[in-house]
């Protein structure tokens, strides 16, 4: 089964768009996990047991792991989310980008050490960095578009030739990167019209959406610009509004409640 579908069957099953990202940051956590060895992934473990029946994907972001020297835990993380949930898949959020042989190293990082589902690409070198991993016919590829960051637009807003950079990617994603059909583009939540341009372009493209919650994206205007025909179509990431919801032992039941709000808040729109 390839991502896409993974995606879709996990929509479907949890009727849910959620995906919750994995951003451990030790000095927020509880005091039951401050002096545990493995505190990163027992924070993740109670997050997603808490979780699991709501959301359609989880997004690890590596650097929170490869900052704290817990590449271990990352690797647990996801063996633990294919072992005991294998229906949902995991979105490995890097963001690489470079040449073909570097590349192709980080495609076997991703899909081979770490045996992530997807992987977010930064496209700056063009097709050089797209294809390493795009030729894991059954893994997602997702390629930064209009991202939700506060300083996006002065790069991906620039004028070639009167139109946005921005849609011009979406537009090469489209017809000249997508031979395997597992391209899929970074769409933030901050900037709804944008979303809904590249909608347009893009038909059925699924993207993942962050800049809700923390970010301050609306999700009424997200939804409402975002779906595509089958109601689907984007993987709604939130990840500090979600797993810092609480800051008690009981962090994980903060956990649940704030992942239930986001998931019917946004169904509402569908």
């Amino acid at each position: 089964m390839g991502f896409l579908e993974q995606i879709d069957r996990a929509m479907e099953t949890n009727n849910s768009l959620v995906c919750v990202g994995l951003d451990p940051l030790p000095e927020r956590f509880p005091m039951v996990l401050k002096n545990h060895h493995q505190a990163i992934f027992e924070f993740n473990k109670a997050i997603i047991d808490a979780t699991a029946d709501l959301v359609c994907a989880y997004k690890p972001q590596a650097a929170h792991y490869h900052a704290q020297g817990a590449e271990d835990q990352l690797a647990l993380t996801i063996e633990y989310l294919h072992t005991n949930y294998p229906n949902i898949p995991v979105i490995l959020d890097s963001k690489r980008g470079d040449i073909g042989s570097t590349a192709d190293q980080y495609a076997k990082e991703a899909f081979e050490r770490y045996k992530a589902d997807a992987v977010t690409v930064n496209p700056y070198m063009g097709i050089d960095t797209i294809e390493p991993f795009s030729r894991y016919q059954d893994k997602g590829v997702i390629v930064l578009c209009r991202t939700s960051n506060p300083g996006a637009g002065a790069i991906q807003n620039l004028k070639i030739e009167g139109r946005p950079l921005y849609q011009l990617l979406a537009e090469k994603a489209v017809q000249e990167w997508n031979g395997n059909n597992n391209i899929l583009l970074v769409v933030g939540a901050t900037n709804p019209d944008e979303l809904g341009h590249i909608r347009q372009l893009t038909n059925e493209m699924t993207f993942l959406v962050p800049g809700l919650g923390a970010q301050g994206g609306s999700v009424e205007a997200t939804v409402r610009n975002g779906l595509n025909s089958q109601g689907k179509g984007m993987i709604v990431n939130s990840s500090r509004g979600i797993i810092y919801a609480g800051s008690g032992n009981d962090f994980a039941t903060s956990a649940r409640q704030a992942t239930i709000e986001l998931k019917d808040t946004i169904n509402k729109f569908r």
